[in-house]
């Protein structure tokens, strides 16, 4: 019943509005003896006149499907429009002039109740359609997300715990460091798998707990450097996105590379634009398999669901072999 509210409603001053003009319409109709037109006129009237009233009292009625409110609105205009014909002929005996057939009459109140009625409804019905559809995507993608947050990478903590013991044995003071950033890096993503929000600034501190956990695990293999200017670190930013993109580089950028690898994690912000880096000089990610991973498309997948077109993400091979991921979303400052 919203819906054919919607559909044949108004407001209070759009409808006092809407009578005036079909007052003075009428009236005009009147002092020029225009009798044909003002029959016509409010005939086409009536299919507008019916819905209105059946859609008013809305709180009488029980909630409809788009069945209902289809059959609903279309038995309204034809059976206005036969209740109106009878009213037609009398005006037209009334003031002696001929007037239209009675198909003729017919197929204009029918064909101007469609037009004025049945397309809005067709674009009420499609815009539902769409909504529901962009809902049920992004409850998909948050139910995903949530699953994902609910676990903290088992292969990450495995290897972190069981470096933690070798060092504890052979290097406490390095042991200890180790702790000291699982601890921060915890504390960092526990919130955030509560949350459907959070920010740049936030997002920057736990991938630095992250990359030097990660450094101290590699050694002089990995060196990182973060770069975000302090005005744009309460920029929202979905959790633990950038995350993802760290992990992807260390992965395939220097888990597979013998040689040291350099990682840089980059954020400015252009014409209300956030643009979110993460480079590295590791061993890449070949040509065919780029960006085809699961997380990426997960990633992808978020942004969609959250900001449509007016986000993206790039992923490509720079000259020199550096890998770019680059991620743009609106810029947003949290209060």
């Amino acid at each position: 019943m919203e819906t054919l509210r919607w559909v044949a409603g108004c407001s209070g001053r759009q409808g006092a509005v809407s009578l005036a003009l079909v007052a003075a319409l009428g009236v005009l109709g009147w002092q020029q003896k225009s009798y044909a037109w003002l029959g016509l006129y409010f005939v086409l009237l009536a299919p507008l006149l019916a819905v209105g009233l059946a859609a008013h009292p809305g709180r009488l009625l029980p909630r409809l499907g788009w069945g209902t409110t289809w059959g609903i609105v279309l038995g309204l205009i034809t059976g206005s429009a036969f209740l109106a014909l009878p009213a037609y002929q009398s005006w037209t005996s009334l003031h002696q002039f001929p007037g239209l057939g009675d198909d003729l009459v017919l197929v204009c109140v029918i064909g101007f109740g469609l037009l004025a009625l049945a397309l809005p409804l067709w674009h009420a019905q499609s815009q539902a359609s769409a909504l529901r559809l962009a809902n049920l995507e992004q409850a998909a993608v948050a139910a995903e997300l949530k699953a994902l947050q609910a676990q903290i990478e088992p292969h990450f903590l495995y290897n972190t715990l069981a470096n933690t013991r070798y060092l504890a044995r052979r290097d406490p003071e390095k042991a200890v460091r180790m702790l000291d950033h699982l601890i921060a890096y915890l504390r960092s993503a526990l919130p955030d798998m509560r949350s459907s929000s959070s920010t740049l600034g936030r997002e920057f501190e736990l991938a630095e707990h992250y990359l030097a956990l990660m450094a101290i695990r590699f050694g002089a293999r990995l060196s990182y450097r973060l770069d975000c200017n302090a005005s744009i670190k309460a920029a929202a930013m979905p959790p633990l996105m950038l995350m993802s993109l760290v992990e992807n580089a260390v992965q395939h950028g220097v888990e597979p590379m013998p040689g040291a690898v350099h990682v840089t994690l980059q954020a400015s912000a252009v014409d209300g634009v956030l643009q979110v880096v993460v480079m590295d000089d590791g061993a890449g990610i070949a040509a065919n398999a780029l960006g085809c991973g699961v997380g990426l498309a997960n990633l992808r997948a978020r942004l969609h669901a959250q900001y449509g077109h007016h986000a993206g993400f790039v992923l490509r091979i720079e000259p020199g072999r550096a890998t770019r991921a680059e991620l743009t979303l609106p810029l947003e400052l949290k209060k």
